[in-house]
């Protein structure tokens, strides 16, 4: 059991080093299934995230801190905290289905974001730690 564990961590961990390319992948077979544009974009979305999850957070935690993925699951939280008050005040209700899926794609726009820019310190980091 240990070695189908460890084989899925290193499928994962593959993958998640550059995730556009679970992004591409998911994309064009949705495409080759016949999905539409948005919804093909919309899906590779959903499932790169995880990757972009994992990626970040190793990021985070090369920085020095030990709580990468609480950082993210707190932005998560907050997040689905702020959005469900919004909802609830608009509508009278929360309709759990849109929250989740508004705060996983909000949440794929962070990372996004995050692991541009964390990489660009890494490589700095890494640079200049060379050169010094």
């Amino acid at each position: 059991m240990s070695a189908i564990w460890n084989a899925l961590v290193s499928i994962y961990a593959a993958i998640a080093v550059v995730p556009i390319i679970p992004f591409l992948i998911v994309f064009f077979f949705a495409k080759w299934r016949g999905q539409e544009r948005n919804q093909a974009i919309k899906l590779s979305m959903d499932v790169t995230t995880v990757f972009l999850i994992g990626c970040v957070s190793m990021l985070l935690n090369r920085l020095g801190t030990s709580f990468g993925p609480y950082i993210l699951l707190l932005f998560m939280l907050i997040m689905g905290g702020l959005l469900g008050n919004a909802q609830n005040r608009a509508r009278g209700s929360v309709d759990s289905r849109k929250l989740i899926r508004a705060i996983w794609r909000l949440t794929f726009f962070l990372t996004t974001i995050l692991y541009v820019l964390l990489t660009i310190v890494d490589i700095a980091g890494r640079i200049i730690g060379k050169s010094a």
